[in-house]
């Protein structure tokens, strides 16, 4: 464990290697779990403000959740709210692309440059997962193993892509860039630190 910032980091998330394989998984973690996506306060907000300009793009059983359930619940006995999910463990907020990868609606929206809100920071992570524990003042990053990841660990293992440079983007806007920076020199340092 190290410490960036006041925020401890788990050694393996500079240490272990990971690269979304689409091709192998087809965007598994988005339908096969039993929570949905963590989501913070701020990020309620946002989604509440875009679910109207995306609805039609979603599944109509997933609408019909929404509309009677709501766009969020409580989940691990209140410990964290997140995204509501479909009966079969799929997210609500998922589209399929013309393959049939599972894709997140936020996300298709972004990238058609009709939104600053690209999905949850917990999805935008992964497989970085933030524990947060408020009454005694820690943040900690650590990798969350998960058995549908294995492509993308054997593809990260393959170009040789640490688990913080595959999710820069997302960490520097958790974050911001100078953590990133520390924890890239930090990496470095560790990399090429002389063996006794």
């Amino acid at each position: 464990m190290i410490i960036i910032q006041d925020v401890l980091v788990s050694d393996d998330i500079v240490e272990e290697h990971f690269v979304c394989d689409l091709n192998r998984c087809k965007g598994a973690c988005c339908w096969d779990g039993d929570y949905g996506a963590p989501v913070t306060p701020k990020e309620e907000e946002s989604i509440k403000n875009i679910y109207p300009k995306i609805k039609d793009q979603l599944d109509p059983e997933a609408v019909r959740i929404i509309e009677e359930e709501g766009l969020f619940k409580d989940y691990n006995k209140g410990k964290f709210r997140g995204t509501n999910l479909m009966k079969n463990g799929a997210c609500v907020f998922m589209t399929k692309n013309e393959l049939g990868y599972a894709q997140c609606g936020f996300e298709s929206y972004y990238d058609e440059e009709k939104s600053d809100f690209k999905k949850p920071i917990s999805c935008h992570l992964y497989p970085i997962r933030v524990s947060e524990n408020k009454s005694q003042g820690f943040t900690a990053l650590n990798y969350d193993r998960w058995d549908i990841c294995n492509a993308a660990c054997n593809l990260g293992k393959s170009l040789k892509t640490p688990i913080y440079r595959f999710v820069k983007e997302a960490i520097i806007r958790k974050f911001g860039q100078g953590f990133y920076d520390e924890l890239e020199a930090y990496a470095e340092w560790n990399k090429n630190k002389p063996t006794s």
